[in-house]
Formats: C-alpha cells, sequence, structure tokens
C-alpha cells in the first residue's frame, strides 16, 4: 500500500539510440582508378569498391570488355564509372588515364594498379619480345602512372595498391619474367612507401595465387600449354585451388580503407598459404 496522494507512477525515459558508426569500407566521395579493369582480379575490384560507393574510373584496353564491366556497375549500384581505353604500353593513353580523371572528378584518392599480363617460358625460351611485354605491363607502365598520381595522392593523402604475386614472394619455374616483374614490384612497392610515407601517402601491394583468367593468358601460349602450367601450379599450393577474385578485391579494399592506416610498404599474400611451402 502506498501512502494516500503518493505519486507512483514511474517516467520510463526512452532508450538512447546510439547510431552506428560509419564503415571504415565506406569509399563515397572517393575517387579510385583501376587498371586492369576489363576482367579477371581487376573487374572484381571495379565492383567491389562499387559497393562501397567509390567514384570509379576503370582503365583498360579492351572497349568491349570494360563496356561490360562498366555497365554491371550501373546496373547494380546505379553509378557509370568514367571509362578510359588504354594500351598500358603506350605512354600517352597511360597519362590519359589521370589526365581524364581530374577533368571529370578534381582529384585522386586511391590507385589500384591492377593491370598485368604473363609470358610462360624460361632462360633458355624467353624472348626478348616477351621480356618487353611483360616489364612493360607489369612494372613501366606502373612506374608511369603511379609517378603522374602521386601529386593528386599527396593532396588527399591517398593510397596505391600494387597487384603483385606470389611469385614474386618466390620463385616457381617456367614463368621467368613474369616473377623478375612481380618481384620488382614488391620492391618498387617497398620504396615508393618509404619515400611517400611523410606525404602521408601509403603504398601497399597484394600477393595472390595464379588466377585462371584470361588476362593472365599471353595470345602466344597454346591450351595445352597453359593447362599444363595451372596443374603444376596447383600442387604447390597448400590445397589445389586457385585464388578468388572476389577474396583479391576485398583485400585491395581493406588496404586502400581506414583500417589499414598503419599498413605501408607491406607485400600481403592472398594465396591459402602457398607462399609458406616449399615445393614438392
Amino acid at each position: 500500500m502506498f501512502p494516500i496522494g503518493f505519486n507512483h507512477s514511474i517516467d520510463i525515459e526512452e532508450p538512447v539510440v546510439i547510431p552506428p558508426p560509419p564503415s571504415p569500407l565506406d569509399f563515397k566521395n572517393k575517387v579510385i582508378i583501376i587498371t586492369g579493369a576489363c576482367s579477371g582480379i581487376g573487374a572484381a575490384v571495379v565492383m567491389e569498391f562499387a559497393k562501397w560507393g567509390g567514384l570509379l574510373t576503370v582503365a583498360g584496353r579492351n572497349k568491349e570488355s570494360l563496356r561490360a564491366v562498366a555497365d554491371k556497375v550501373i546496373d547494380a549500384y546505379d553509378h557509370s564509372p568514367l571509362i578510359v581505353h588504354a594500351d598500358m604500353i603506350n605512354e600517352e593513353e597511360v597519362r590519359h588515364i589521370v589526365d581524364k580523371t581530374i577533368a571529370t572528378y578534381g582529384h585522386i584518392d586511391v590507385l589500384v594498379n591492377s593491370a598485368s599480363v604473363i609470358e610462360i617460358g624460361n632462360i633458355e625460351t624467353t624472348t626478348m619480345a616477351q621480356y618487353d611485354r611483360v616489364m612493360d605491363v607489369n612494372l613501366r607502365a606502373v612506374f608511369q602512372l603511379t609517378s603522374l598520381a602521386v601529386p593528386y595522392l599527396i593532396e588527399t593523402r591517398g593510397c596505391i595498391v600494387n597487384l603483385s604475386s606470389v611469385n614474386g614472394l618466390r620463385s616457381f619455374p617456367g614463368v621467368l619474367v613474369y616473377n623478375l616483374s612481380k618481384a620488382a614490384l614488391d620492391q618498387f612497392t617497398r620504396c615508393v612507401a618509404l619515400e611517400l610515407k611523410e606525404k602521408g601517402v601509403r603504398c601497399n601491394s597484394v600477393n595472390p595465387v595464379v588466377d585462371v583468367t584470361e588476362i593472365q593468358k599471353s595470345d602466344d601460349i597454346d591450351d595445352e600449354a597453359y593447362q599444363k602450367w595451372l596443374e603444376h601450379s596447383g600442387t604447390i599450393s597448400e590445397d589445389g585451388r586457385e585464388g578468388l577474385e572476389e577474396n583479391v578485391a576485398g583485400v585491395i579494399a581493406f588496404l586502400a580503407s581506414d583500417m589499414a592506416s598503419f599498413i605501408t610498404g607491406a607485400s600481403l599474400p592472398v594465396d591459402g598459404g602457398r607462399h609458406a611451402m616449399c615445393p614438392r
């Protein structure tokens, strides 16, 4: 019993609703350049950044494939990427990637150097034409595009992610020049990371296991030789599986995000443990 006149009503305060923090993978209003965007890992990277609201420049050599990737972004996320047709061994076309991005968006926040080619051959069989093609695309073009983008990345305190390979960390027979190009790309990554650290620009590389994509297959490689090499690659990985494009794309987005703000100069394997094994 309450005393007469006692007001026993209890005021219950409404619970305080705390809004969730913004996603660390929120790339809204961030401008991302992605090369090698026609297929494979590059195309998966395009879809990954589109999912998180990025403003995209997609660059590649094959016009039809590049248009198809852009159409997928439009259909899924109602956003139209900037398309730049570019052969990465053509200096003027590489320059257009940066020029058109700045003309369209006004700044650059992330550069993903994903364009890559592979040639099968050893020290006895590799031609100088093969050597030049791999080095021009996998290293020289990366050097040029990065140097062109750096002044804008310094302005935004942005970042660079290079698509390397487990072949840059370990030696595998039969793809000599590809191994060289990716090892050099990892060294390039570390050097650029140190040079730009004080200016707030990060640079990392991702090192996936070999991935079965048409962009890796040279026109000079017949199907039998290519399949034989892929089968050999599977026997020396931990579980014999090729890398998943979406998995690699997710790691690239992570390295470009605020979650990785203290990571620079790293070469991150995405290979199911293959880099830690000895061939058998």
